[in-house]
C-alpha cells in the first residue's frame, strides 16, 4: 500500500511524495524530522522471512560504506509486518539518462568523466570484504549532482559476491536489456566484470544517444554490437575501442578490473589520473533540478535561487528522475533516435498506402479477369481490351435456382433385424480445450455395452506442474493451459521442486527441500503426493541427496539419481515399498550417473553420463545392461536432461557451452536408429529454452523460457516450434514444468 504524502513514520520520517514504484515496494522521498534533510526512503513490502533477511543483510551491507561517489545508508526499521524501509542520502540533481534526453550525444570528456568516477565507485565496491555487486548500472542509475559531483545510485540489486562456488547471498537479479550482460539472464554466475559490461553499455548509450544491442541477443548470434564509431564517428578510435572492450560477450575477454577500465578511458583522452571523488562534469541547468524537486523557482539580481509557494509558477516541463533511486520503466529515446523513428514511420505509412493501391488494382483485375459479368455491360463496353471481346460475346444468362428433388431411400425388407453396436470417436483437431469422451452409438440396445475410457486427447488438454517460487521457498503448484484455476499442491516447510506425475495422472513424484533451483541437490529426499495435495509419502530419505525423479511407465518404479555412495548414481526404487532402492548404475571414480528418462514400453533408458568434466547422452537397458553412449558432442559441449517422446520415435535434450557462457537450446536424436552420434539442433525462434517436457500425444512441448520481461517462466509449443504460448507471468522464478499424462478412467 502507497504511503500518502504527509505520513509520519518510525516516529521520524515525514512523506514528501513518491520517487518511483516497483514491484518490491515505492521509493520516497522523506524528511528526516529529526536532522531536519531529505532523504530517500527505500520499501520492500515482500515480509516473507527469506526476503526479510536479506533485507537486513542488504542494510548492513550498505551502511559500512563510505566513498565520495556513493549515497550513505544511514539507517533501517521494520513497520510489524507492513514492510521495511532503507534510509539514504537523497541525491539532488539530474540523473545521465534525463542529460541525455536533454543534450542528446555527451562530449568524450564527460563520459570519460563520469566513466571515471563509476569505476572509482565499482572499484571499492569490488574490493570490500567480501565483495559487494551493483548489478543494476544503466544512465537512469547516474546522478549528477548541482556541483556536477557523479554519484552511482540504487542499490537496490546489489549483492556479496564471495567467491566461484557460492550463490548470492543477498539481491534480485535485474535484467535491462541492451546494459546488462548475457551471463545476468538465468542462473548463470555474475562477477565484478558484469558490472564493467554494465559500466560500458552506459558509456556507448551516452556517446551515441542508441542504446546498444542486448548482450543475450549478442551471446546467442541473433545479433550483432553496431561499432560505437559507426554511430558517432567523433568519438576517439581509443575511446571506441576501450568501451567495446568492456562490453565484450565473454566476461573473459573484457577488462578484468574497474580500475583497468579507468586507466584504458583516461589513456583514450590523455587524461591524467585524479584523486577518486575528485572527477566531475558541467553541472544541470538550475531549473532542471527544482522541476525535478517540485518547487517553484525565480530568480534574483544576485542570481540565487528563491523557492516559495508563493511565487508564481513556472510553465511544466519534462520532470527528471529526482532520486538516487531513479526508475527505469521506459528505454530511453534520444532525440536523434525520435526523429529517425519519426522518419521510420512515415516511410511505413508511404509504403502501407502503396501496397493499399495496389491491392485495390489487383482485385479490381481480378475481377475484371475472372468474374466480368459482375460489371454491367455498359461499362464492360469501355474496358480494353475486354470490352472488344465482350461486344460479340452472347450476353450472360443469369441462371434460374431449381429446388433439389429428394428421392426418398429404399428399405431392403429382412426377416430378422440384426443390430450391430458401432463405437464412433468424436473427432478432433489438436489442440483441445476440454476432454473429449468416445461417444457410442448403437442401432438397439445391446445386452453388452463397451467401456470406453475417457481421454486427454492432444496437446491443448490437460494440466500442467511446475514449481514456482511465488509465495518464497519454492513449491509445487498445477495450472490449466488456459492460465486458470492455479493450485498449490505442496506445502513443504523448505520448499519443493522437480515434479514428475505417475502414469496414470493421479500422483505427483518430487524432490525437497528445494531453496531454488540448482543443478545438484543435496540433503534431498524423495516424496509421492496426490494431484490433490493429500496422502504425502516419503518414498527415499538416504543420505546425501536424492534427486531427478522419473516414473516407469507401468506406474510401479521411480528412478532417480542418489549421492549415497559418495558420487551421483542412477537407483530405483518400488513405489509400493518405500525405502526399497536398488542400485542401477556404478560407474568409476569422477564418472557418474543422472537425469533418466524411460523410453515408452519401459524396456530402455535414456540418462546423462559425466566423463571428463562434460555431460554426455547414453541409452541402456532398463536393467542396468548394454550401456552405450548415443550422442558425442565433444569436450566443449554439455548434453543434458534427455527426455523420451510418447511417440517412441526420437529424444530431446538440452545442449549449452561447457568452457564458455551460452544459453541453453535444444536438438533432437532418433529414438531408435543409431546411424548417426551427432543432434540435429531444433529451430525453435525462442531465446532460452530449458527443462523440455512433451505433452501426452507427443506434439506438444512445455519448458522453462525466458519472456520480453526477461523473467524465467513456463511456456509450452508444438514440436514444430508453432503456437508459443506464455502460461505463467508472475515475477518469481517459475521452473521445472511437468505435462499430466492423459487421465483415464473406467
Amino acid at each position: 500500500m502507497t504511503l500518502e504524502k504527509g505520513t509520519l513514520i518510525h516516529n521520524r520520517y515525514r512523506i514528501v511524495d513518491i520517487l518511483g514504484q516497483g514491484g518490491m515496494g515505492s521509493v520516497y522521498r522523506a524528511i528526516d524530522e529529526n536532522l531536519g534533510v531529505s532523504v530517500a526512503l527505500k520499501e520492500n513490502l515482500f515480509t516473507t522471512d527469506e526476503y526479510s533477511r536479506q533485507f537486513r543483510l542488504e542494510a548492513v551491507i550498505l551502511a559500512n560504506l563510505r566513498h565520495p561517489n556513493l549515497p550513505r545508508v544511514s539507517d533501517h526499521f521494520v513497520l510489524g509486518d507492513t514492510g521495511q524501509y532503507l534510509v539514504m542520502d537523497f541525491i539532488e540533481g539530474e540523473d545521465l539518462r534525463y542529460r541525455m534526453e536533454r543534450l542528446g550525444m555527451l562530449e568524450e570528456e564527460d563520459a570519460v568523466h563520469i566513466g571515471a568516477a563509476m569505476c572509482d565507485a565499482l572499484n571499492y565496491l569490488h574490493t570490500r570484504k567480501p565483495p559487494i555487486l551493483h548489478r543494476d548500472i544503466k544512465p537512469g542509475n547516474v546522478k549528477i549532482a548541482p556541483d556536477g559531483h557523479i554519484y552511482l545510485v540504487d542499490f537496490g540489486l546489489a549483492k556479496v559476491y564471495q567467491s566461484a562456488s557460492q550463490a548470492t547471498t543477498t539481491g534480485a537479479r535485474a535484467m535491462t536489456p541492451g546494459y546488462s550482460p548475457p551471463e545476468q539472464y538465468g542462473t548463470a554466475r555474475t562477477d565484478p566484470r558484469t558490472d564493467i559490461y554494465s559500466l560500458g553499455a552506459t558509456l556507448y548509450a551516452a556517446l551515441t544517444g542508441v542504446i546498444p544491442e542486448d548482450g543475450l541477443a549478442r551471446a546467442m548470434d541473433n545479433a550483432q554490437l553496431t561499432p560505437l564509431r559507426k554511430r558517432n564517428s567523433k568519438v576517439s578510435r581509443k575511446l571506441a575501442a576501450a568501451i567495446e572492450k568492456a562490453m565484450s560477450v565473454d566476461p573473459i575477454d573484457r577488462f578484468q578490473l574497474a580500475d583497468d577500465f579507468k586507466t584504458s578511458l583516461l589513456a583514450a583522452k590523455s587524461l591524467t589520473q585524479q584523486v577518486p571523488g575528485s572527477y566531475k562534469i558541467v553541472p544541470p541547468p538550475l531549473e532542471t533540478m527544482h522541476e525535478s524537486s517540485g518547487e517553484d523557482v525565480t530568480q534574483v539580481d544576485d542570481g540565487h535561487p528563491i523557492t516559495g509557494n508563493n511565487k508564481a509558477k513556472k510553465e511544466p516541463g519534462p520532470v527528471p528522475p529526482s532520486s538516487s533511486f531513479s526508475q527505469e520503466d521506459q528505454p530511453f529515446v534520444s532525440p536523434l533516435k525520435r526523429q529517425k523513428e519519426r522518419e521510420r514511420r512515415k516511410r511505413a505509412a508511404t509504403m502501407r498506402f502503396i501496397f493499399f493501391v495496389l491491392l485495390l488494382l489487383g482485385s479490381a483485375a481480378g475481377v475484371l479477369y475472372f468474374r466480368p459479368e459482375l460489371i454491367p455491360l455498359n461499362v464492360r463496353s469501355l474496358i480494353p481490351p475486354i470490352g472488344d471481346f465482350y461486344a460479340t460475346a452472347t450476353p450472360t444468362l443469369t441462371p434460374t435456382l431449381v429446388p433439389t428433388q429428394t428421392i426418398p431411400p429404399t428399405f431392403t425388407a429382412s426377416p430378422e433385424p440384426t443390430f450391430t453396436n458401432t463405437v464412433e470417436p468424436t473427432k478432433t483437431n489438436t489442440p483441445l480445450p476440454t476432454q473429449t469422451q468416445l461417444s457410442v452409438i448403437t442401432t438397439e440396445t445391446a445386452d453388452v455395452t463397451p467401456t470406453v475410457p475417457v481421454i486427454n486427447v492432444g496437446g491443448g488438454a490437460g494440466q500442467i506442474a511446475f514449481a514456482s517460487a511465488r509465495l518464497g521457498d519454492p513449491q509445487i503448484f498445477l495450472l490449466d493451459l488456459n492460465g486458470e484455476n492455479l493450485f498449490q499442491v505442496t506445502n513443504m516447510p523448505n520448499g519443493a521442486c522437480q515434479p514428475v506425475w505417475s502414469p496414470d495422472g493421479q500422483r505427483i513424484a518430487f524432490i525437497s527441500p528445494c531453496k531454488k533451483e540448482e543443478d545438484i541437490y543435496a540433503s534431498t529426499s524423495l516424496y509421492v503426493i496426490n494431484a490433490d495435495g493429500t496422502d504425502l509419502v516419503t518414498l527415499e530419505a538416504s543420505p546425501g541427496g536424492n534427486f531427478d525423479p522419473a516414473w516407469s511407465p507401468d506406474g510401479s518404479t521411480i528412478i532417480f539419481t542418489s549421492q549415497r555412495t559418495g558420487q551421483m548414481e542412477l537407483f530405483t526404487t518400488s513405489v509400493s515399498e518405500p525405502g526399497s532402492a536398488t542400485q542401477l548404475t556404478k560407474g568409476a571414480a569422477r564418472v557418474e550417473s543422472r537425469m533418466a528418462s524411460w523410453s515408452p514400453d519401459g524396456s530402455k533408458l535414456v540418462y546423462v553420463v559425466k566423463r571428463v568434466g562434460v555431460y554426455q547422452i547414453w541409452m541402456m537397458n532398463a536393467d542396468g545392461t548394454d550401456a552405450v553412449q548415443i550422442i558425442r558432442s565433444g569436450q566443449n559441449y554439455h548434453d543434458y536432461l534427455p527426455v523420451w517422446s510418447p511417440k517412441d520415435d526420437i529424444i530431446v535434450f538440452n545442449q549449452r557451452c561447457a568452457k564458455s557462457f551460452c544459453n541453453p537450446y535444444v536438438l533432437s536424436v532418433s529414438a531408435t536408429e543409431r546411424s548417426t552420434e551427432q543432434g540435429l539442433k531444433l529451430p525453435f525462434n525462442v531465446i532460452y529454452i530449458e527443462d523440455v517436457g512433451f505433452s501426452p500425444d507427443g506434439f506438444y512441448l512445455t519448458y522453462k523460457g525466458v519472456g520480453s520481461d526477461n523473467n524465467f517462466d513456463i511456456f509450452y509449443m508444438t514440436l514444430a516450434g508453432g503456437d508459443r504460448v506464455r502460461l505463467t507471468d508472475d515475477p518469481a522464478q517459475d521452473f521445472h514444468p511437468a505435462w499430466r499424462p492423459a487421465l483415464v478412467a473406467p
